[in-house]
């Protein structure tokens, strides 16, 4: 069991009260993690850490920074052994899914070193004589990230990297679910060089989480704030930062819809649709949850969509390979059963998995699923998923934007024009032609509309969202004044 520490100002340390929590393994409930339950007055120091790191990180050369960043990215990529073991110890993470965070994550801090040298600013024409205008782009303060448990490795990496590549400092508040694993990516920064209080990490009690938050997003030197998880929380988390006008990026919920028109390529739209839905257990903000079949191939697509799913390996990922791992606690059990329950009521059908009784959930889908039953509309955030039957384009992007979610989509087609139309239409952040819900590069501009979120993380975006816009005058000639 490893033995999690609190990073302030580049020492290790228990919570100043001696407090501690546990999290446990879903499947078993054996203590996976021990880590310090930090209070108000631990948050507060990290902050302040950051705070006083910096004036001299946001002074550090781009190539400095860059330098360390792709240290960082090396250390990190050479804990995958450990990554590995620790998310299936938190959350019941398979270790196919535990490497390929690893092997993001890596991806996004070399990324962010690639920014270093990319934060650039622009001359603007000014109407007063002489006048050299420019728009600079500059490092907004500290920066809190607060990262959740699902894509753990990834969304830990992206709550700080990009931050740091603009000159900010970081305190990065880890998830009460894997703090052992969210601990490891900072040990991987700390091995790479950075300075103290350039990054600083808490953990926290469940109970105490509301209470941390707000002391940190009170804190007049935090000026960003980030946040990826439910949309349930992330409203709060915004209402925090409206209360003290601190900008804030989040990445929230969503119901990705797929869409298998009538000429779909139906051997590429099923391998798309299976990995989107039952990747990590259906437990992706991008997970395809509703699969939205034209009626004309509908019966070959979904036959020949639930015999792969059927075919799905499940397990305890700490015994062997497996597609499907277990989720993460039994609260995802129950409410996917009751999507069940009531689908099954109003008339769906089960083509295969079921309900579980036990964290280790089938691949399940549900045909010929309606707006009247609960999972039409709610995210399961598990591995059970909703196919739709419409008839035709229209109808396809009716029932893709009904709901209250825009992150990922997807439409397959064979006909590029048509398509590439149909994702013009769907009310979302992302969308990808013949290609699945579930992808992400460091590069890209990722955020959702509508409840999914605010903001972008990513490349030239997240540049945007982590660094402050200032107008910069130099007057190079005598100036004419009125009086």
């Amino acid at each position: 069991m490893p033995s999690i520490s609190l990073l302030i100002n580049g020492e290790s340390r228990g919570a100043s009260t001696g407090a501690s929590f546990e999290r446990r393994n879903p499947l078993d409930g054996s203590v996976a993690t021990s880590a310090p339950a930090a209070s108000v007055q631990d948050a507060i120091a990290a902050v302040e850490a950051a705070a006083a790191a910096f004036p001299a990180w946001s002074a550090t050369g781009p190539g400095q920074r860059r330098a360390l960043l792709t240290k960082a990215a090396a250390a990190l990529e050479a804990k995958a052994p450990a990554f590995i073991a620790a998310m299936a110890a938190e959350t019941g993470a398979s270790a196919m899914w535990a490497g390929f965070n690893v092997h993001l994550a890596a991806g996004t801090l070399l990324e962010a070193a690639s920014l270093t040298t990319q934060i650039n600013g622009e001359v603007i024409p000014s109407d007063v004589p002489g006048s050299l205008s420019m728009g600079v782009r500059q490092a907004a303060g500290v920066v809190l990230g607060m990262a959740p448990w699902n894509a753990p490795v990834i969304l830990g990496v992206r709550a700080v990297a990009v931050p740091l590549a603009c000159g900010n400092t970081v305190v990065l508040k880890g998830s009460e679910l894997c703090p052992a694993t969210h601990g490891l990516i900072i040990e991987a920064l700390q091995e790479a060089g950075l300075p103290p209080g350039v990054v600083n990490f808490i953990t926290n009690a469940p109970a105490d989480a509301a209470a941390v938050v707000e002391a940190m997003v009170a804190h007049p030197a935090v000026r960003r704030v980030n946040f990826t998880g439910s949309t349930h929380v992330g409203k709060i988390i915004a209402g925090v930062c409206a209360k003290y006008l601190k900008p804030v990026v989040l990445e929230l919920g969503g119901k990705a819809p797929l869409l298998v028109l009538d000429d779909a390529d139906l051997d590429a739209a099923v391998n798309a649709a299976a990995f989107g839905a039952f990747a990590n257990s259906g437990q992706i903000c991008m997970s395809t949850e509703r699969i939205i079949v034209d009626e004309k191939i509908a019966d070959a697509f979904v036959a020949q969509l639930a015999t792969k799913a059927a075919g799905l390996p499940l397990g305890d990922p700490r015994k062997g390979p497996v597609v499907l791992g277990s989720v993460v606690d039994m609260s995802t059990v129950q409410r996917c059963n009751a999507l069940i329950d009531d689908a099954l009521a109003q008339g769906a059908k089960l083509l295969c998995g079921g309900k579980a009784d036990s964290t280790l959930m089938p691949a399940t889908l549900l045909d010929h699923v309606t707006p009247a039953m609960k999972i039409y509309s709610e995210e399961s955030f598990g591995p059970v998923k909703a196919i739709v039957r419409v008839s035709g384009v229209d109808a396809a992007v009716a029932c893709a934007n009904d709901n209250a979610y825009g992150l990922s989509s997807a439409v397959f087609g064979r006909d590029i024009a048509r398509a590439l139309q149909v994702a013009g239409r769907i009310q979302s952040g992302i969308c990808h032609v013949n290609g699945p819900t579930v992808h992400d590069e460091p590069q890209m501009p990722f955020g959702g509309v509508k409840g999914s979120g605010i903001g972008s993380f990513g490349g030239a975006a997240g540049i945007a969202a982590f660094t402050d816009l200032r107008w910069v005058t130099v007057q190079t000639t005598p100036r004419h004044y009125p009086f």
